[in-house]
């Protein structure tokens, strides 16, 4: 029996894989600080991803019980959305810290743990390789950020016999897009600089967002990867045509675009 680690098994994401997974007769570690439903088979360690402490903890854990890992998936993240010049600094560290340390943090732990010939998936966004739109740039910076890590990552643990695979989804209907939901409201009632651009923004918001698709897709791409004998660096799925057409256009066109779209009204 295959055994894999999996971080967020609390979230959209991970709760669905997890069940694919233990489905397909694989041994599941879970760690979040939210329990999933429903799912007395996974073995969970509730574990808060920004404490080091809390991870260290759930590494000796398994440790202690003699597990060697086949995959470690890192299914756990953050979203939020707000204006760069008037986000809170401990909300802008905090998505940092649960985006992109915690990934670092876990893998760097639990590195002796994993078989060679073992696999760290890693989730990060369609907006990783693009450009940032307005008031979405703290999360699709960390994002491209941990997808500059991975690459980075995987160069480095293929000499270890570990390979390293990315996950770039689009929008998925987790608890995720009640996060958008939640911060582009807060973001559209407290902004002092962009009221006007911030209503526009929301209507944009929403027309992605319903493209979203179930996160059981995002699972079977997650046993995709596992299967695959050599599996790709990069899976992609539910790409959002506007947003790669936009990225396709100059930077400078781009910027007139959003500039036409989002402008207040006599500027």
């Amino acid at each position: 029996m295959k055994t894999v680690l999996l971080t967020g098994a609390g979230g959209g994401i991970g709760s669905a894989a997890a069940k694919a997974l233990i489905a397909r007769g694989f041994s599941v570690w879970g760690l979040d600080l939210k329990e999933p439903d429903s799912l007395p088979e996974l073995h969970f360690i509730k574990t808060d991803l920004t404490d080091p402490e809390s991870v260290s903890s759930a590494f000796e854990t398994l440790r202690g019980r003699g597990i060697a890992l086949d995959a470690l998936i890192h299914a756990a993240g953050l979203y939020d959305l707000d204006s760069l010049v008037e986000m809170e600094e401990e909300r802008f560290r905090r998505i940092f810290e649960i985006n992109f340390f915690a990934v670092c943090r876990v893998n760097r732990v639990f590195l002796p743990l994993i078989k060679k010939g073992g696999r760290i998936l890693i989730t990060t966004s369609e907006l990783a390789p693009l450009d940032p739109l307005p008031f979405t740039g703290v999360y699709a910076v960390t994002k491209a950020v941990l997808d500059k890590y991975a690459y980075s990552l995987r160069m480095e643990l293929q000499l270890l016999g570990i390979s390293v695979v990315v996950l770039r989804p689009g929008a998925v209907d987790t608890g995720l897009l009640d996060d958008s939901t939640r911060a582009l409201g807060r973001f559209c009632e407290n902004t002092e600089l962009y009221p006007v651009n911030a209503g526009k923004f929301r209507s944009i918001v929403e027309k992605v967002e319903a493209r979203k698709i179930p996160p059981e897709k995002a699972a079977e791409k997650i046993l995709r990867a596992l299967d695959a004998k050599r599996p790709r660096f990069v899976y992609r799925f539910n790409r959002n045509p506007l947003l790669l057409l936009l990225n396709a256009l100059p930077d400078r066109l781009q910027c007139a675009v959003i500039r036409k779209i989002l402008r207040t009204p006599g500027k």
